[in-house]
């Protein structure tokens, strides 16, 4: 059965998922970047930004796992883009270039939708206005018997723990101290969800 994944979802020491002040120049917030310093020399982060190279090991292995058995994804408009509000015009296509690394269907959340923008690759990204659980019943129909990713950001990743709809959550801890951001976990009791620590 088709399960919602969240994959190498990175947090600080003191359990911010981004910095603050997200923009074109900080994806991540201040000091966000930070919290990808184990991700950025794999050899699957190198893969995604088209690059030959990068390590192996346990951090490879983690990252790599993150992409495995997904047919579809589902992220935040913050994730896709570093604008607010109404789209000022269609010219932004996402961080990734032409050729983004989901290869699959994904699903952006947020009020102000846009038409589908099809990738090379097979990134199809579709903006949606839905509510997440009519989204999740789209992507899980989407994935055609596969998983679907759920990416972020951290509010997204917050609504959906909270209705209890993640069934695998996957947290890189960062020896990072932020101080600010966005904090994943606050006020959320994980135990009271169902879920266990299995790894």
């Amino acid at each position: 059965m088709s399960k919602l994944r969240v994959e190498s979802f990175m947090m600080s020491v003191d359990g911010f998922s981004a910095g603050p002040d997200q923009s074109l120049e900080d994806p991540l917030g201040k000091r966000g970047t930070e919290l990808g310093q184990w991700f950025f020399p794999t050899r699957t982060f190198q893969a995604m930004v088209g690059k030959d190279g990068g390590s192996d090991g346990v951090d490879n292995s983690f990252a790599a796992r993150g992409f495995q058995n997904i047919g579809a994804n589902i992220m935040g408009r913050n994730m896709f883009a570093p604008m607010r509000g109404p789209w000022p015009d269609l010219d932004w296509q996402g961080w990734w270039g032409e050729n983004p690394p989901y290869h699959s269907p994904v699903f952006v959340m947020t009020h102000h939708p846009r038409p589908k923008l099809e990738m090379q690759g097979g990134t199809v990204f579709e903006f949606t206005s839905d509510g997440i659980h009519e989204v999740l019943a789209r992507a899980k129909a989407a994935a055609g018997g596969k998983d679907v990713r759920l990416n972020g950001g951290v509010q997204i990743v917050r609504e959906f723990l909270r209705a209890g709809l993640v069934d695998y959550l996957h947290l890189v801890v960062s020896p990072v101290l932020l101080g600010a951001g966005e904090n994943l976990l606050a006020g959320i009791r994980l135990a009271d969800l169902g879920l266990r620590n299995v790894e």
